[in-house]
């Protein structure tokens, strides 16, 4: 999944230089006429718009206020048990893990690859174990903010070898995104900028 992930970033890449290839073949004469226009008058557009511009905030709000995963939550006294059934009765792969009594205090995060490696490889009882003893702990979370890039999210998923990511803000935890969240949005930007170009090409700009 990582590497797949670099692989659509530096693809994304070769189609967008392929276009501008395209003109340098196509007329090499208007050549700087052509370059010194896109740069002109796209640049500020593509600023103002385009690729790379959205951010988490953005996808917290493309999931909606009621979508699976952004306010998912157990406690560090709930069974895995438990935690793992409401994983799979809301279909996600994680849920954050907030203190009895607190839920905006986040004290960690749960994943479904926490109880494979903490649960069933090391052949404990989920019913008997509680969230806390094999959470990732607050001190040890990868974050982000509202604000955030989703590729610098994505860098950091990527980075850290992670699907979730816990985002907050002055006021506490207030979502989470997936992996699958943030590959969308990107895959969304480069097809509006590849939109953008096109629109030039044909005149639209």
């Amino acid at each position: 999944m990582q590497g797949a992930l670099q692989s659509f970033l530096s693809h994304g890449n070769i189609v967008k230089n392929s276009v501008l290839q395209h003109f340098r073949l196509m007329n090499p004469l208007m050549r700087p006429v052509f370059f010194s226009r896109f740069e002109s008058v796209t640049s500020a557009r593509m600023e103002e718009h385009g690729f790379e511009s959205t951010t988490i905030a953005d996808v917290l709000k493309a999931k909606g206020k009621s979508a699976d995963g952004s306010w998912l939550w157990c406690t560090m006294d709930d069974t895995v048990y438990d935690a793992v059934k409401s994983m799979t009765h809301h279909n996600v792969g994680a849920l954050v893990v907030v203190k009895p009594g607190e839920q905006k205090s986040i004290a960690g995060i749960i994943t479904e690859r926490d109880y494979l490696r903490k649960i069933i490889v090391q052949g404990r009882s989920s019913k008997s174990t509680k969230v806390g003893d094999i959470m990732t702990e607050e001190n040890k979370l990868i974050t982000v903010t509202p604000d955030t890039k989703v590729l610098r999210a994505m860098q950091l998923m990527t980075d850290n070898r992670i699907r979730h990511i816990p985002i907050i803000d002055e006021k506490g935890m207030i979502g989470m995104v997936s992996i699958g969240d943030v590959v969308r949005a990107v895959v969304s930007e480069h097809r509006e900028e590849l939109d953008r170009l096109n629109a030039y090409i044909q005149g639209g700009y």
